[in-house]
């Protein structure tokens, strides 16, 4: 009895280096998006429309587990925005989840937001889309959640890495594509092409060797096929089990 006793203090100081070390590589990774309305050109056909900073796709978000992620999104167009983390599991950080009249009102024209969330037990390749009507076929990106400082892959480590968006262009306007086909109770109109990180045809060259690559396409269906549902959600007793409150700048309806 008195052996595990005395053994217990010890226990109790390894489990608190334990954490402190966990906590010791995490980081703070912080990006500014700014909303503008930007000139795009695609199979000879320029329109303008809203991207983030200027590209389209946006930036590519980077983030090992573990990470606190800040990203500062300022409205700089006519339209109300949104930014949801596409599979991202917002443990605690429900406000920042993005789907507009769920977890926030919109940010409107001029209005600014700071999303602020931890990357909690999870790692992979995600993205970023707005979550407001149909700007999402514009505003959008990846997110790559890399491992921890210190632990390894759960496969070979890869000698190289690249993002592949796989998007849609329409020469006209998306908004007014999806109006229209909203009006006629139908599925908007085809796109005019298929894009790979934002460029239609063979335009981005990825493989530097023939082989046979697997590619695993995430069909963004939800809300277009009428797949919508809402959790509520109650309160546990840990120090954990609760939802933060708001942060003082949540957009007000």
């Amino acid at each position: 009895m008195a052996s595990a006793a005395s053994s217990l203090p010890l226990l109790v100081s390894s489990l608190l280096l334990a954490l402190f070390a966990l906590g010791a590589h995490a980081d703070v990774k912080r990006y500014q998006f700014d909303i503008v309305m930007s000139n795009v050109s695609r199979l000879c056909h320029e329109k303008a429309m809203v991207t983030v900073n200027g590209s389209y796709p946006g930036p590519t978000i980077y983030a090992r587990e573990g990470d606190r992620v800040i990203v500062n999104v300022t409205n700089h167009v006519k339209h109300n925005m949104t930014i949801h983390w596409h599979g991202l599991k917002q443990r605690r950080n429900g406000w920042a989840d993005g789907p507009a009249y769920v977890t926030q009102c919109p940010i409107g024209s001029g209005g600014s937001y700071v999303y602020d969330f931890n990357v909690t037990r999870q790692r992979g390749t995600l993205w970023w889309h707005a979550h407001i009507a149909w700007m999402r076929a514009t505003v959008h990106g990846a997110i790559v959640i890399l491992p921890a400082a210190g632990v390894p892959y759960p496969f070979p480590k890869p000698d190289d890495e690249a993002e592949i968006v796989l998007g849609e262009w329409w020469h006209a306007d998306v908004e007014t594509v999806e109006r229209q086909g909203s009006m006629l109770g139908m599925a908007p109109n085809m796109s005019d092409a298929h894009t790979i990180n934002g460029k239609p045809g063979p335009l981005v060259p990825f493989c530097s060797e023939k082989r046979v690559w697997f590619l695993h396409c995430h069909l963004e269906v939800h809300t277009s096929w009428g797949l919508k549902m809402a959790f509520l959600v109650e309160d546990g007793s840990g120090p954990d089990e609760s939802v933060l409150p708001p942060p003082k700048d949540l957009p007000k309806c």
